[in-house]
């Protein structure tokens, strides 16, 4: 929160913020909805593991146990998204995960600076 305001409630992308434990601290609305047939707000407190795949568990404790990030592109439904998850950070100490999903336009314009 930022002056009392949880600015990541209405954003356009899913964010979901977990424990080093895999224990799910929050979801913004549209990472609810995301994971709505997993039970959506109701995964708050439970682990990651539930509504991942065992692939994609074993690469969530690999970021985690590391301290890395990783970011890749998925389309489900004909709707391109972009994944990245990276460690945050509690001072020096390993707070968790943060995962951020943010659906691509079919084209998306790419510039080079």
């Amino acid at each position: 929160m930022i002056n009392g305001i949880d600015w990541a409630i209405g954003l356009g992308c899913a964010i979901t913020v977990s424990a080093a434990d895999g224990t799910i601290l929050y979801m913004n609305e549209k990472s609810q909805k995301v994971f709505e047939k997993w039970g959506g707000k109701e995964l708050i407190g439970q682990r990651l593991w539930g509504c991942h795949s065992e692939k994609s568990v074993e690469t969530i404790k690999r970021l985690i146990e590391n301290k890395e990030s990783n970011c890749y592109t998925i389309e489900k439904n004909g709707v391109k998204k972009l994944i990245y998850q990276t460690p945050w950070f509690d001072g020096e100490e390993l707070g968790g995960l943060v995962e951020i999903s943010i659906e691509l336009p079919a084209s998306i314009p790419h510039h080079v600076r």
